[in-house]
């Protein structure tokens, strides 16, 4: 099936359901179709099912008929979609202080370079250009589909990673310690006990990246 360029739909998972508007419409036009024609029917399955609601609404979409021949389809994620959202609420305390990140708390689902016994213990990131490897750290949590960059300044940078099944959050925290020439890291679950290695794996992943 192909589709006129002027006709590229766009498939939104929001906070607030799923839609499909032509890529033309304005966002206001999205707004009002998406709150007036779809909200009412596709919303409350799509807060529950999150994915499975998108292929829901693309069948619908389907089904009612998509202007005839195109050449692309055009899927544009608000957030990571995931099949159950269980975030949590955002840590206030996060961030470096007195050149310190976060303690880890004493459940398992948490590493961090400057925690002090062996289970949450990772190592920093070293490398021969802290700077530079900083750089590319940056570079590789925004092209990470399930990450979203909530700050990023001078040396430090923090992001949220969504799973994609049950929607749980991570919090990763990435700070170049100019003075020691590493980067400290550290990684943590807001719920739950085990994350069964996730935050480990997640850190010596981008680590190997470099």
């Amino acid at each position: 099936m192909r589709i006129a360029p002027e006709a590229f739909v766009w498939l939104y998972h929001r906070p607030g359901g799923l839609t499909w508007l032509p890529e033309r419409s304005s966002e206001a036009v999205r707004a009002a179709f998406h709150s007036v024609f779809i909200m009412p029917v596709v919303s409350p399955l799509a807060r529950k099912l999150g994915a499975v609601g998108a292929v829901f609404a693309l069948s619908i979409a389907l089904f009612v008929g998509l202007p005839a021949p195109a050449q692309a389809l055009t899927f544009t994620p608000y957030t990571p979609l995931a099949l159950f959202n269980f975030s949590g609420s955002r840590p206030a305390d996060l961030g470096v202080k007195d050149g310190q990140l976060k303690a880890c708390p004493n459940s398992p689902n948490c590493v961090s370079s400057q925690a002090s016994d062996p289970e949450h213990f990772v190592e920093a990131i070293a490398t021969s250009d802290a700077e530079a490897a900083f750089a590319r750290i940056a570079e590789l949590v925004a092209a990470d589909k399930t990450a979203a960059i909530v700050t990023k300044n001078d040396g430090y940078l923090y992001a949220e990673y969504t799973s994609n099944l049950m929607g749980f959050v991570d919090d990763v925290e990435f700070w170049l310690d100019r003075d020691a020439g590493e980067i400290a890291v550290r990684s943590a679950s807001r719920l739950g006990e085990s994350d069964l290695g996730v935050n480990r794996k997640r850190i010596e992943a981008i680590r190997a990246a470099l």
